[in-house]
């Protein structure tokens, strides 16, 4: 299927890192800046998203300047502190409202989930119609990943109302107010896991470095 918007044409695209939560089950801090042997899980997403948007922003609370080396923007939630990643989404979306008068779409990313498809932002554009607010959400093996998603910013005011009024911080919650799609992915050529495997718990993290020392040999 052959989108009528261009994926190529960044103006009309945001991307937005959701790099904002709390890390409890890693034991606190920002996991997306874990060193992984001489990369953080970061810059994995970044060297990915890079490749398919030009304009990143990067969704975090608490301090900016530990992102400073990035060279990013950074949008703290506008909506509570810590309130989910609803909140990192309306983040961006505000943000492309007030920076970006021509984006017409945020898409948003995990920032515990450095194999994400590279394909993610072209088929996500591809999967809904133009001129129409359609919310398009990724999934893989029959699970959806509803922070992966393509998010029109004509939805930047009923999302700022329903947080804002105290309603269900739960992603699908708010997506089951609009039309929606699901983009189905395969496994991830390069490593053989999850495209959306992401890196929770400490474990995970030794999970990532053996897809990391694979890919090298």
């Amino acid at each position: 299927m052959k989108s009528e918007h261009a994926a190529s044409d960044g103006e009309r695209i945001l991307g937005c890192v959701l790099a904002g939560g709390q890390s409890r089950r890693m034991g606190g801090g920002d996991k997306s800046l874990l060193d992984l042997g001489g990369t953080t899980m970061l810059e994995m997403i970044l060297g990915r998203f890079t490749q398919q948007v030009p304009d990143i922003v990067l969704s975090a609370n608490g301090d900016p300047d530990r992102f400073a080396a990035f060279g990013l923007p950074v949008v703290a939630d506008p909506v509570g502190e810590y309130a989910g990643p609803l909140a990192g989404i309306l983040a961006g979306l505000a943000y492309a409202r007030q920076h970006r008068p021509r984006v017409t779409h945020v898409v948003s990313v995990a920032g515990d989930t450095p194999f994400f498809p590279l394909t993610l932002v072209d088929r996500l554009l591809a999967s809904v119609p133009a001129g129409k607010p359609v919310i398009a959400l990724a999934s893989s093996a029959e699970r959806l990943h509803p922070v992966f998603g393509l998010w029109p910013v004509t939805l930047y005011q009923d999302l700022h109302d329903w947080l804002r009024t105290g309603q269900s911080g739960k992603v699908l919650a708010f997506v089951d107010r609009h039309d929606s799609v699901e983009v189905a992915f395969g496994t991830d050529p390069a490593t053989g896991l999850d495209p959306f495997f992401n890196a929770n718990r400490p474990e995970d993290l030794t999970t990532v470095r053996d897809a990391l020392s694979q890919k090298s040999l």
